[in-house]
């Protein structure tokens, strides 16, 4: 009996260590799906989970093809070491990275370092509804600086400074090429960021201050046409929102509660 009991032990061990040194990077597709609700996961994944590489697109449905929504295919290294805590990964896309990226840490300490990411407008629309109808178009560019994440009662905390550059924007709803480009800065702390938009250029102008807190967001800021663009813009901005009241100009308000 005892025999049997160590043959069967041997035979999970050995089934459990084959199966973490070979995870398949194909399945890690279907917990991107899930860890995103659906809408992002990864396509043509190849290798293992310690050394693979895959794109990143939306999650298709009615077996429709993966709509890849980065450029380049995005290659990883994970250290072994991960699977007793100590967590070493390196992630590389020369199409869509300015720089590689480390990922280091512990059981809930982490650091991930300084880079920017190259999201082309255009592949927003495979992220479904109202961003398929808006059909965005221009270059954004998600930078960051050091951010320090901690896990703490199954919540996640970040310390840290993200800006999102949006730059030439446009919309199939407006013939109007390009409508401005602008910048979001987020200011992170803890659970909670404080965001900041504004214009750079263009003849639609955007501006707001908000927060994030715990995955909610809020925000307050308008929408308005630059001098000379008021009838141009009129229509896309009726589309936006509600004109702010007391304003001689069309002045929007973009509320997000």
């Amino acid at each position: 009996m005892k025999r049997a009991m160590l043959w069967l032990l041997t035979v999970a061990l050995t089934m459990a260590i084959t199966l973490a040194v070979f995870f398949p990077a194909a399945w890690l597709g279907s917990i991107v799906e899930q860890r995103t609700g659906g809408r992002l996961t990864l396509g043509d994944a190849q290798g293992t989970l310690w050394r693979g590489s895959a794109f990143i697109g939306g999650a298709a449905g009615n077996n429709s093809p993966v709509t890849p929504l980065l450029p380049g295919r995005f290659s990883w290294k994970i250290s072994p070491l991960a699977l007793v805590g100590m967590v070493d990964m390196q992630l590389e896309n020369p199409q869509a990275l300015a720089q590689p990226v480390t990922f280091r840490g512990g059981w809930s300490h982490w650091q991930l370092s300084p880079s920017a990411l190259l999201l082309p407008a255009e592949g927003l629309a495979g992220l479904g509804a109202p961003l398929n109808t808006l059909a965005p178009s221009g270059t954004m560019r998600l930078s960051w600086t050091g951010l320090e994440l901690t896990l703490a009662n199954r919540q996640i905390s970040i310390e840290g400074r993200t800006t999102l550059e949006m730059t030439d924007m446009a919309s199939r709803l407006s013939s109007i090429r390009p409508l401005g480009s602008y910048n979001m800065a987020l200011d992170w702390h803890g659970q909670q960021a404080q965001l900041t938009l504004s214009s750079a250029k263009g003849p639609l102008l955007l501006s707001g201050r908000g927060s994030l807190n715990n995955g909610r967001l809020q925000f307050s800021g308008q929408a308005e046409a630059a001098q000379g663009y008021e009838e141009t813009l009129a229509n896309l901005l009726n589309l936006l929102g509600q004109r702010k009241p007391g304003n001689d100009r069309q002045v929007i308000a973009l509320e997000f509660h």
